[in-house]
């Protein structure tokens, strides 16, 4: 799979995860309920932030991602975007791996830029509604010292009284609609949804175990 390799890719998965958690422009009384989900884990980020070792250790981040993230993510309904016509005739089991697979790429992808961006703030622009009251777009600028505003928002939809993002889109470039073009032509390439998977979970694996032997190597 070719990975969204550029500094802007890295910066918006960054941001999707600590928009969730950050917002230093409007308080919890003048946030909608979509916006208070993104909101609502501040402290617990701005707290690891502050620590130095926890940006080197892949292992509390995927924890922190796994028990703030997860649960405000749908990556069932991020899942079948990202596949599209393949998720369709998908097996149960495909279903089932890839998204595993996909989250834990997401989770790689997160570590890196976890460590490159340090100084931002994160603007709420007004809530975009839509003919559907369970679903929304959360507009955002992330602002850094010295830098043009970059704008990203959250297509999120409430199930069940919980709002969760299902897609991001960075300077009018969705993160969902990215991912389906590269994963498309990787399935066009191989000839099958399980051949990719596969390979998805091989660089997955051999990303973790370097991941892992940097980190206990002595400094």
């Amino acid at each position: 799979m070719k990975q969204l390799l550029s500094s802007r890719w890295y910066l918006g998965l960054f941001f999707w995860i600590i928009s969730f958690s950050w917002s230093l422009s409007m308080n919890a009384a003048t946030l909608s309920p979509a916006e208070l989900t993104i909101e609502q884990a501040s402290t617990q980020l701005k707290t690891r932030m502050q620590d130095p070792a926890f940006t080197k250790d892949f292992g509390q981040i995927t924890e922190f991602v796994k028990s703030v993230i997860y649960p405000k993510v749908d990556f069932d309904k991020v899942s079948s975007l990202v596949l599209g016509k393949h998720w369709k005739t998908a097996s149960e089991d495909e279903k089932k791996r890839f998204k595993q697979e996909f989250q834990l790429l997401i989770i790689r992808s997160y570590s890196r830029a976890f460590t490159e961006f340090k100084e931002w703030s994160v603007k709420f622009l007004p809530l975009e509604t839509t003919d559907n009251p369970d679903k929304v777009v959360v507009k955002t600028e992330i602002i850094q010292p010295g830098l043009q505003p970059i704008a990203i928002s959250y297509k999120m939809a409430q199930n069940k009284g919980e709002w969760k993002a299902y897609d991001i889109t960075i300077e009018g470039v969705s993160l969902v609609t990215n991912y389906r073009s590269s994963f498309n032509a990787d399935i066009e390439r191989s000839g099958s949804l399980t051949s990719v998977i596969e390979d998805l979970a091989k660089r997955n694996k051999e990303a973790l175990t370097a991941k892992d032997q940097t980190e206990k190597s002595p400094s």
